[in-house]
């Protein structure tokens, strides 16, 4: 593969995750540049020792990627991406991929211009086998129409490895900006819904009072024309579990249901990527965790034909639209 990219920011560790399954697919990294010396700098150069530091943005820019990362600070990335654009690179952000409205309608105007791509990784779908199953049990009509999500996204809030700007709501930009965004997707996407409403919102600090600016729990309930859903999103994750966090998702069809058991299935023991399914005929849990990721490679695709086959511009739009609705409302 000819494609190249080069990393914008390495402040949040989902940088590890976009650069490998890039490289995965043989795209070439050009080397990376990133904002003083975030927390996340050495697991990076450990995993990438032969990616070379570029000390300014403009020669990181000046290398001729077709690809730019960005996984800056949350505040950071819109204008980050948006001088990605211009200086002619396509753009897979890290999600939330802006924090304001104002920052939103920046980056549209400015893909309108530019003809770049701009995309924001979803990990909680893209990176996770058993939503590309769900997906291919979906098309195939295994549970009728998808008229509900459900999908709930805890985390583990790692305190002593957080950065000041975590906490500091006006770089992450919310809870329901940030991790919520992750659930607003899945709705569209196995709903099939090119908008929706949000009908009601919630954020909340219930166990870190002497962080302000932290909201450790947020509720969205949204509803397009045919679907509705629910999503529920924390910092509680127990220090007993395994991993960071118990993410699912129930998908609710006319015909059965599917439940995703993501990253840990305490039931079972069965590890991550259980896929539960119900309908007329079967009623089984199926390991898959060899169901692949597709995502990355359509993008490149899509960067080489100019096509929206990895995730559609209005999609991704429309779910941090509707993230920063939920959000603004919450806090009203």
């Amino acid at each position: 593969m000819s494609l190249s990219f080069v990393c914008l920011g390495l402040d949040h560790r989902h940088i590890y995750g976009m650069a490998e399954n890039m490289i995965r697919i043989g795209a070439r990294p050009l080397g990376y540049w990133t904002e003083g010396d975030p927390e996340t700098l050495a697991g990076f150069a450990k995993r990438f020792p032969d990616m070379p530091r570029i000390a300014h943005l403009e020669d990181a820019l000046a290398l001729g990627a077709d690809l730019a990362l960005v996984s800056a600070i949350p505040a950071d990335r819109a204008a980050l991406s948006i001088t990605a654009m211009q200086a002619g690179h396509d753009v897979m952000t890290d999600k939330p991929g802006c924090t304001t409205l104002d920052q939103l309608d920046e980056i549209k105007a400015c893909v309108a211009t530019t003809g770049r791509i701009w995309s924001i990784n979803f990990s909680e779908r893209f990176e996770v086998p058993c939503v590309t199953l769900a997906d291919a049990l979906v098309a195939a009509g295994e549970i009728g129409s998808v008229v509900h999500t459900t999908g709930l996204g805890p985390h583990r809030l790692n305190r002593a490895t957080r950065p000041d700007w975590f906490f500091e709501r006006e770089r992450y930009g919310g809870i329901l900006t940030d991790i919520a965004s992750h659930q607003i997707d899945q709705f569209l996407h196995f709903t099939g819904s090119t908008s929706a409403e949000i009908a009601m919102s919630h954020v909340a600090n219930h166990a870190n009072p002497d962080d302000p600016g932290l909201q450790d729990l947020g509720e969205i309930a949204l509803r397009s024309d045919h679907a509705s859903g629910y999503i529920r999103v924390d910092w509680y994750t127990p220090d007993a579990l395994p991993n960071w966090g118990d993410g699912r998702l129930t998908l609710l069809g006319t015909k059965g249901f599917i439940e995703l058991r993501k990253y840990v299935d305490l039931a079972t023991g069965a590890g991550t990527d259980t896929l539960i399914l119900s309908n007329g005929t079967r009623a089984e849990a199926i390991d898959a965790r060899d169901a692949g990721l597709p995502y990355f490679e359509r993008l490149a695709d899509d960067i080489t034909h100019r096509t929206e086959t990895a995730m559609t511009q209005a999609h991704c739009f429309e779910v941090m639209r509707l993230a920063l609705i939920a959000q603004e409302m919450a806090e009203r």
